[in-house]
């Protein structure tokens, strides 16, 4: 199953697509990418 994300400008979620593993300043995992259908960044806070 592909990791979701709440699109923000289509207001739902969304599977993430150009999915990359990054880590917040205080050394949470979280996942970023893009919405498919409006290229928007998304963001997920927790592992992928």
């Amino acid at each position: 199953m592909a990791t979701q994300a709440y699109c923000f400008k289509c207001r739902t979620k969304r599977n993430i697509t150009n999915m990359r593993a990054t880590k917040l300043k205080n050394g949470r995992p979280a996942t970023q990418g893009t919405c498919p259908v409006c290229s928007t960044k998304v963001f997920r806070i927790g592992k992928a």
